[in-house]
């Protein structure tokens, strides 16, 4: 007899425990739920509040670095070169940017609506893009007031340079971030640029700033630089090398004055500039400071050099005679001429005329290595060691074996290359009574001792070389065109021809002067060096002379040093003789 079957639905009926078990799961993991919320706000307040504090914080609260001011750069006197001013940058979340008001915001921009798309579209997906850097607080402002959906702003500084082309290349640049890229800027650019703070801010679910609720550490400012830079001589020299510029159509050029006691350098100026507050027809190469990098052949203006060898060495004085006649010597299968047969004339009057003849002849006599050690001493073929991004050390060649006329070419400043600014830091052991000051870019503080300078020769030698310049810029000289009216001053004319794929150019030269003043107490040394000039005044004494002239006439009554002579008993500058060595 078979079983009856059971029903299906029978088979199917969940026993009571499981049902039972459900429920108790459910119960004590809501007891255990609430019984957390209890630990967490009532029984254990402290350490509730800062877990849920802190968990609250990691998905509401951002850090946010505050932008540091970068130091102050200004000259001697405490004028401004280079000061941060506030500006606002502004930026967009390009995922929740409006894009219907994409035109006006266009507008305000001053772009073009196409330009504007391209970007927004090129930065889709992302939560920032740049829509301005630096914008005038006031127009940046305006454009926040309209309140466009995902455009906001922040708070930036931006270099400005108040003297613009004027003094751009001594003290350089920041790129937009504000670090330091050229001049003093970058080789400053530690001490210049302060510490960055940090703040908290609430974002929003979109990750934009709602506002900000706490300084976590103060932005600490950057340090002031002081220059040894006198702007008003800048000014000045910069308003004379352009006029330079446009009188002799030259390529290039600079000019660096410093004071010989103290090393401060007190002007350096180039051509060509830059304006460092526009990148208008910016050009890089605009922005080298080419007296401190780069080189030239300083030719003649190395004969006080020379002259310094030939009276150490005891076998000449100023009064020596030199017979330099026919006008010309033959070294090796080189012709030397000077511009006409001088005959016998003294040592003094041989650097007057600068003749080559009468230099080769000294230099024969004496050797190459006495010239090439004096040369040494002086800084030649040495960086001048003042910190500069891209300084030049020169050349001064040593060679194991040198030929004839390599031997005599040295003592008329050929065959080795110097800056302008080491040519000056040269001379000022003429100016300083034969010690030499190290240089320097920043302003000497009166409180902290001078730093000791080098003796280079004998007191008694530098004042000798220092009548010899005076003569050179008197009656007799090459140099007149270098007078100064109601001061004596001196110096030494240079006229080099430039170098090219195949040797010496025949119609391209560099004219420099390299002078001091006044002679009775030296203390400015000037040097002003002309690339190229075109014409027929294309020598040291018709194209750099003048230019020294005026600098110097200008320096010395700007710092109130009083005239040495009556400025009648001066003849003018322009009816003065000027030679092209």
């Amino acid at each position: 007899m078979s079983r009856p079957r059971k029903n299906k639905k029978q088979a199917e009926v969940v026993p009571v425990w499981r049902f039972y078990f459900i429920v108790a799961a459910l119960l004590t993991l809501l007891a255990l739920l609430v019984g957390r919320v209890l630990l967490l706000q009532v029984l254990d307040t402290d350490r509730g509040h800062e877990f849920l504090q802190k968990q609250g914080a990691m998905r509401s609260l951002r850090t946010a670095e505050i932008p540091a001011y970068r130091g102050l750069v200004s000259d001697r006197r405490g004028e401004p070169l280079a000061v941060s001013t506030p500006v606002i940058s502004l930026w967009a979340n390009p995922r929740h940017l409006d894009t219907t008001r994409l035109p006006e915001l266009a507008g305000l921009l001053n772009l073009q609506l196409s330009d504007l798309q391209a970007r927004v579209d090129r930065y889709a997906g992302k939560r920032f893009m740049y829509l301005e850097r630096h914008m005038v607080p006031a127009r940046a402002r305006d454009i926040l007031a309209r309140r466009i959906p995902g455009v906001s702003g922040e708070r930036e500084y931006r270099r400005y340079y108040p003297s613009g082309e004027v003094a751009a290349q001594v003290v350089g640049f920041t790129n937009v971030d504000g670090e330091g890229i050229a001049g003093l800027e970058l080789a400053y650019n530690d001490w210049l640029r302060g510490i960055p703070g940090k703040k908290k801010y609430i974002k929003d679910l979109h990750g934009d700033a709602v506002r900000d609720i706490g300084v976590l550490e103060a932005a600490q400012p950057g340090r002031d630089l002081k220059l040894s830079i006198d702007l008003r001589l800048q000014y000045l020299q910069h308003r004379e090398l352009q006029r330079a510029m446009t009188v002799t159509g030259a390529k290039s050029g600079s000019i660096v004055t410093l004071d010989a006691a103290t090393g401060e350098i007190l002007a350096m100026v180039n051509h060509p500039v830059y304006n460092p507050n526009s990148q208008d027809g910016f050009e890089m190469a605009n922005t080298r400071n080419r007296a401190m990098t780069d080189v030239y052949e300083p030719g003649s203006t190395m004969k006080p050099l020379t002259l310094v060898a030939a009276l150490e060495s005891g076998k000449y004085s100023t009064e020596t005679m030199i017979d330099t006649a026919p006008g010309w010597i033959n070294v090796g299968r080189k012709t030397l001429p000077d511009p006409r047969n001088y005959g016998e004339i003294s040592v003094s009057r041989v650097i007057e005329k600068s003749s080559q003849v009468g230099v080769t002849k000294m230099a024969q006599v004496l050797g190459h290595e006495p010239i090439w050690g004096v040369f040494q001493r002086f800084g030649m073929g040495s960086p001048v060691g003042v910190g500069f991004p891209g300084e030049s050390a020169g050349i001064l060649p040593d060679r194991p074996r040198w030929r004839a006329i390599e031997k005599v070419t040295l003592a008329f400043g050929y065959g080795l290359t110097a800056t302008p600014l080491q040519i000056a830091h040269a001379y000022s052991v003429f100016a300083n009574d034969g010690v030499q000051m190290p240089l320097t870019l920043l302003a000497r503080d009166d409180s902290v001792e001078a730093p000791l300078g080098q003796r280079v020769i004998a007191a008694d030698t530098a004042r000798k070389v220092v009548d010899v310049l005076h003569a050179v810029t008197g009656e007799h000289g090459t140099a007149g065109k270098a007078r100064v009216a109601g001061y004596e001053v001196g110096g030494k004319t240079g006229t080099v021809h430039k170098v090219g794929p195949q040797g010496y150019i025949d119609d391209k030269y560099v004219a420099l002067f390299a002078g001091l003043a006044p002679v009775e107490d030296p203390r400015f040394v000037i040097v002003v060096v002309i690339d190229q000039p075109q014409g027929d005044a294309y020598g040291g004494g018709a194209a750099a002379a003048p230019v020294f002239s005026r600098v110097a006439e200008g320096a010395l009554r700007l710092l109130n040093v009083p005239p040495t002579v009556p400025a009648e008993g001066i003849a003018k500058r322009d009816k003065q003789p000027g030679g092209n060595a």
